[in-house]
């Protein structure tokens, strides 16, 4: 069995951003995704997904994210149930995100980050010394072998 969603839309409103009882930040917002089945008159269908993203990731979505970013989301559906003031069951069906990916670059609507930087994994630190010989891992560099 296997629960893995992946999306790729825009914020409709701003993260919110909170604590839980333990101090642990989590933020929820909403991505608009085209779906890609069209309506019969051939109108297309638009899903509002909710999620929620927990920890430093939480962090840094808060802070580089706003309404109308671009982001792709990776993560999990969750279901849960719960008795609203009224006295009836509400369910909830929500994605919780492992990643969120920035695909927009920082200029495109003020907020985000250099595009695509995936909070999962860590920069790669290259030397100067070897950028400047032209061999990064061991591949030498000829400007003449660049097509460009």
């Amino acid at each position: 069995m296997l629960n893995h969603v992946v999306l790729i839309g825009r914020l409709t409103r701003d993260p919110e951003s909170r604590k839980t009882n333990t101090g642990l930040t989590v933020v929820s917002f909403t991505v608009a995704v085209d779906d890609s089945f069209k309506g019969p008159n051939g109108e297309k269908n638009t899903l509002f997904m909710n999620c929620s993203i927990f920890g430093t990731k939480a962090e840094n979505v808060a802070k580089f994210v706003r309404k109308g970013s671009l982001v792709a989301v990776s993560g999990r559906l969750n279901q849960r149930k719960y008795t609203n003031r009224d006295n009836q069951q509400v369910t909830v069906i929500e994605t919780i995100a492992d990643n969120v990916d920035f695909l927009e670059p920082k200029s495109a609507n003020g907020a985000t980050p250099d595009a695509s930087i995936r909070q999962q994994a860590p920069a790669q630190d290259y030397s100067d010394e070897a950028a400047d010989s032209g061999n990064l891992d061991g591949i030498d560099v000829v400007s003449d072998d660049l097509p460009f």
